[in-house]
């Protein structure tokens, strides 16, 4: 299941908040915010997406996340592979070093993070 681009944005404050009221997400978008209204159908849609629950204090109720960040970027990031490249993950990564704007400094992080993945899975 997937996110529309808003519910990104309120997943995104959600994951970042861990846990929030109402108030407590709408206080973390820029100006212009949203209507509450907005808040809570995104809300709703979200929970019925098991994406987000709540537990309730009184007439409140303190959302939380029940998806990871990294889990939800990681079936992304496999979907784009999937789609776009073939199942191939050397074809994305061709492109993803090729079609971006990667300083030298950036390719060799890149190149440290994926030695290091080798040596992990060699053990």
């Amino acid at each position: 299941m997937q996110l529309s681009n808003s519910e990104e944005q309120l997943m995104e404050h959600l994951w970042k908040l861990e846990k929030a009221f109402m108030k407590d997400l709408l206080e973390a978008y820029p100006e212009p915010k949203p209507a509450t209204t907005t808040v809570a159908t995104l809300l709703k849609r979200m929970i019925d997406k098991k994406f987000v629950a709540y537990n309730e204090f009184g007439n409140s109720r303190e959302y939380y996340p029940l998806v990871e960040k990294t889990v939800y970027f990681s079936k992304h990031v496999n979907g784009l592979i999937s789609s776009f490249f073939n199942n191939s993950a050397s074809q994305f990564a061709s492109f993803f070093t090729k079609g971006t704007n990667l300083s030298a400094s950036e390719l060799e992080e890149l190149r440290k993070i994926i030695d290091s993945e080798i040596q992990k899975k060699k053990k």
